[in-house]
């Protein structure tokens, strides 16, 4: 293990299993930056003698990181890290929000930006008559250098004034929220597909990889829709993070 690197002691009193509380730790330390990507981890022998584990509970704590995207296994190299995911708690904020509060350094490049007449699935989604005009912004973000999402917006441009430099600066979300406009309360749909020849271009993929999708309809506290999102998500660097409770 690199030096410097905080050893676990494990609570054997606590009700967390063990490999957890291990694949916790490691997790913590990937994610602080502690265990960069690229950084080797010893074997699952010596990393078990080390914490004073069984083999196969430091088998299992491995095998929850390589099944988070955090580690990867290579033959004849070993475990190695791996560049960890963007990991987005699914409740009502922006990507931009998420990236710039978990320290990612978003950036953006808005890929086209035009008033037009909403067709009809959009109209739908936002309560729009056949008279009304939306912005539609089809940007590229990225978190620091990796290009993550396409995300493509429409907004009522009768609600608020929009203007492309300003986005490829801000969030859309923080461009609402300082005209005046309070969200409140979303639908959300999350599914996947693989990805196509010019979205795999823009987020340097292969064309049929896996990508995440997400749409979104926002709705601002007198429930009047304020934004249709419709984007697409790199697989291998971002996943949706839920909690669930019991009733």
């Amino acid at each position: 293990m690199p030096e410097g690197i905080p050893r676990l002691v494990v609570d054997r009193t606590s009700p967390v299993p063990l490999y957890f509380q291990v694949a916790q730790h490691l997790e913590q330390l990937i994610e602080s930056g502690a265990y960069p990507p690229g950084t080797r981890l010893d074997n699952e022998i010596d990393l078990a003698d080390q914490l004073g584990l069984s083999r196969p509970t430091m088998r299992r704590a491995i095998e929850y990181l390589v099944d988070r995207g955090l580690l990867v296994r290579k033959r004849g190299v070993g475990t190695q890290v791996v560049q960890p995911k963007v990991r987005r708690p699914v409740e009502l904020s922006s990507l931009y929000d998420d990236l710039r509060d978990s320290g990612k350094q978003p950036r953006t490049d808005v890929l086209s930006f035009e008033v037009q007449e909403p067709s009809e699935v959009v109209a739908q989604a936002l309560g729009l008559d056949d008279s009304a005009e939306v912005y539609v912004i089809r940007r590229l973000r990225y978190a620091a250098d990796d290009p993550l999402s396409i995300m493509t917006n429409y907004v009522p441009t009768t609600l608020i004034d929009l203007d492309a430099d300003v986005l490829r600066r801000s969030g859309l979300y923080e461009v609402i929220r300082t005209a005046g406009i309070t969200l409140k309360i979303a639908t959300q749909s999350i599914g996947g597909r693989a990805a196509r020849a010019p979205e795999a271009r823009l987020l340097a993929e292969k064309p049929g990889a896996p990508l995440l999708t997400m749409t979104r309809v926002a709705y601002d506290e007198a429930g009047r829709a304020v934004e249709y999102g419709s984007h697409v998500y790199r697989a291998s660097l971002y996943t949706f993070e839920l909690t669930l409770t019991t009733a």
